[in-house]
């Protein structure tokens, strides 16, 4: 759910200021992909610090080595909030971060099927994950091909 509000609160902040004159996040196209940057930093940090274990604990066990892959997905994510923000790259960024959000999310249903607590709380709910994991990929899109 954080990753949720991150997005939100960083695309509506951006916004804001483009509304106060900052020419960057004059349009929603450019606040959200700058959210989205900002939630796939924040994101991304999860993977190098202490929540880490609670990370591989929610790879399902038919994937071999869960520790590397939470390592692998914290660096797509970095490279994916970078190139978000590069306009050349913003395209290719934006899908690869789709099909990333989607290859992600046999680790969230698996993590809400089986009780994976992330940092001692019980991971978000299907009902919930399914329809925000939607709205990054829809917001990833978005910001590939705007």
């Amino acid at each position: 759910m954080l990753p949720f509000i991150v997005l939100l609160g960083a695309t509506l902040l951006f916004r804001l200021l483009g509304v106060f004159g900052v020419p960057l996040f004059s349009t929603w196209h450019a606040a959200s992909t700058w959210g989205l940057g900002v939630m796939l930093l924040l994101t991304a940090s999860a993977h190098f610090n202490a929540m880490k274990g609670d990370l591989i604990k929610m790879v399902p066990r038919q994937f071999p080595f869960p520790r590397q892959i939470v390592q692998i997905t914290g660096i797509l994510e970095i490279l994916g909030a970078i190139g978000l923000l590069i306009p050349l790259t913003r395209p290719a960024a934006g899908i690869c971060l789709a099909i990333l959000f989607v290859a992600m999310l046999p680790a969230n249903i698996n993590a809400a099927r089986n009780a994976v607590t992330l940092r001692g709380r019980a991971a978000t709910s299907l009902w919930l994950r399914i329809p925000m994991q939607i709205i990054f990929i829809a917001v990833a899109l978005w910001g590939a091909l705007g």
